[in-house]
């Protein structure tokens, strides 16, 4: 039998729609697109690509807290950006919170964000020792 449990944090902003910020699932949690939202205002803050990818990342970090994880313990994260062409800002920035072995990431442009947002990142992380292994 799995059982889920729902992730949510004070200092990540509350979801937008019918959704749940964050779920544990059989030892996997699962975050919802984290758009860069300052959860004291509720608005997004930032108006550029470095400052909105931080703001998200952010958000991510207090959600994984909640969950007694870090961005150690992301396996794989989605980036979506309103312009691929704030691909290299934005990877200079979200470079900051992973280190090796990185995390595997998509990263799409789309036609358009909730609220006007420039950047929306997701992540799957894993609960539990992982360990690491070079590939042969």
């Amino acid at each position: 039998m799995s059982f889920k449990t729902v992730i949510s944090s004070e200092n990540a902003p509350k979801a937008i729609g019918p959704y749940s910020p964050a779920l544990c699932v059989n030892g996997l949690v699962y975050l919802s697109g984290q758009l860069p939202v300052n959860p004291a205002s509720g608005k997004i803050d930032c108006t550029d690509i470095e400052g909105q990818t931080r703001q998200s990342m952010e958000n991510i970090c207090a959600l994984l807290k909640e969950a007694e994880l870090t961005c150690a313990d992301v396996i794989k994260t989605t980036v979506l950006l309103a312009d691929i062409g704030d691909f290299a800002a934005m990877n200079a920035v979200y470079a900051r919170y992973f280190s090796a072995p990185y995390p595997t990431r998509s990263c799409f442009q789309v036609a358009a964000l909730p609220m006007g947002a420039k950047v929306e990142i997701e992540a799957i992380c894993a609960r539990g020792r992982i360990s690491y292994q070079e590939d042969r």
